[in-house]
């Protein structure tokens, strides 16, 4: 019986930590976007995404376009509507699923800078060496695309409530 009762709190503090944990997974992803979408519109960071975006099939084009402010302008307004989506989470589920889309696209796209960016491998330091910037940098998006796929899940499954 006390065997049966310790599995059923373990089992309910285990379900109270995951619940936990998806509210942080999305706290965190709201995070990340509202201040990279906010630092988006300076011109350091105009600056600094330059490098990345600018060698990129899907975003290099854009130079050619627009100024350099602009693009990161435009970049940070999608990052700030992201971060807005995914905070729908716990009152209108459905938007968050439009959100959590919205981060995975984004990190699969930072993710694709890691072949597309010079200076990311470092092959005379080995074959799996990576620079600290960009690729160290661009190497946390893996886990951040991780948590958009949860919280993709997460929200489908509470927009189905």
């Amino acid at each position: 019986m006390t065997t049966l009762i310790a599995t059923g709190a373990r089992a309910d503090l285990g379900a109270q930590i995951t619940d936990l944990a998806g509210k942080a997974i999305f706290a965190g992803l709201i995070l990340v976007f509202l201040w990279f979408g906010g630092m988006k519109f300076t011109a350091y960071e105009a600056a600094a995404i330059r490098g990345l975006a600018e060698n990129s099939p899907f975003l290099g084009w854009t130079y050619a376009a627009w100024s350099e402010t602009a693009v990161s302008g435009l970049i940070g307004t999608v990052e700030l509507i992201i971060a807005a989506l995914l905070a729908a989470r716990f009152f209108a589920p459905k938007l968050a699923v439009i959100g959590a889309l919205g981060a995975i696209a984004t990190f699969v796209l930072t993710l694709s800078f890691f072949v597309s960016t010079p200076g990311v491998f470092l092959p005379e330091h080995g074959r799996l060496a990576i620079s600290v910037v960009p690729g160290q940098f661009l190497l946390k998006d893996v886990v951040l695309l991780a948590a958009s796929v949860f919280a993709l899940g997460n929200a489908l499954s509470a927009s189905a409530d």
